[in-house]
């Protein structure tokens, strides 16, 4: 999703985006608005870089969306994003936890040549079973990402997906798209980031009482209790598959109708 340039409009219109880019620049260690309208696509994609320079972009959105009283709906690692709005984490320790687990999960990866790609088109049970024939193989590939009913990102070995890429076009995808990403992400191949990233966990202090707003899980489409165990569901998110699809039919389920 990353580009050169994303959000330098905002950060240029509002003084509220600029100061969020000044707060992550400050707690990262990182000019992240250098990198995020200056650098190149490829020091971009770097996935310690992408990581903070879209949480940073997308908390700078909340700021603007807050002022006018909507509520944001987030994704992925941006789920961090959502804590802080939602009231169960502040700026500082939820900038940090980026910070580190963009780092993990670019340098912490299982040796290999991998690659995403997402399928566009076509039901993710036959999703599901093409990859699992190409594993019986011999070789590494998962669904990661169940973004909705149509799309399903799939990760593994780059010789997996460029196989799947062609089964998966002749089985009736509408289109499959290798994505700019660093990793496998989403996959058992990053056990050992998921591990350390753990410790970083444990340092944040996450807030249950008198929360802002309700945050889903997308790790399994259900809201965040009092009784859920953080530090192990945020770790998790980087080995399991992003179930972004039953997050949208619990926010059907909850009367929410207006997406954007």
């Amino acid at each position: 999703a990353q580009s050169v340039g994303m959000g330098q409009d905002l950060y240029e219109k509002y003084e509220e985006v600029r100061n969020i880019y000044g707060i992550a620049s400050e707690i990262s260690g990182k000019d992240i608005a250098q990198i995020s309208f200056n650098s190149t696509i490829e020091e971009l994609s770097k996935t310690e870089n992408t990581q903070l320079a879209i949480a940073t972009m997308s908390l700078g959105i909340l700021k603007i969306l807050e002022k006018n009283n909507i509520q944001l709906i987030q994704f992925n690692y941006n789920e961090v994003i959502a804590l802080i709005s939602g009231g169960y984490l502040n700026v500082e320790d939820g900038i940090k936890l980026l910070k580190r687990r963009g780092y993990l999960m670019g340098t912490k990866v299982a040796p290999g040549n991998y690659s995403m790609a997402a399928v566009i088109g076509l039901d993710s049970t036959k999703i599901e079973e093409i990859c699992k024939s190409i594993s019986e193989k011999g070789m590494f590939i998962v669904p990661a990402n169940y973004n909705y009913s149509g799309q399903t990102v799939i990760s593994g070995e780059e010789n997996a997906i460029n196989l799947a890429m062609d089964i998966l076009k002749e089985n009736g995808a509408k289109r499959v798209l290798k994505l700019q990403t660093g990793g496998p992400f989403h996959t058992a191949k990053l056990n050992e980031a998921k591990e350390l990233y753990k410790e970083e966990l444990a340092k944040a202090k996450f807030n249950k009482e008198n929360i802002k707003a309700q945050v889903i899980k997308n790790i399994d489409g259900t809201f965040y209790n009092k009784q859920d165990d953080m530090v192990d569901i945020l770790s998790k998110h980087i080995v399991s598959p992003v179930r972004f699809d039953k997050a949208i039919k619990t926010m059907q389920d909850n009367d929410i109708d207006t997406y954007v």
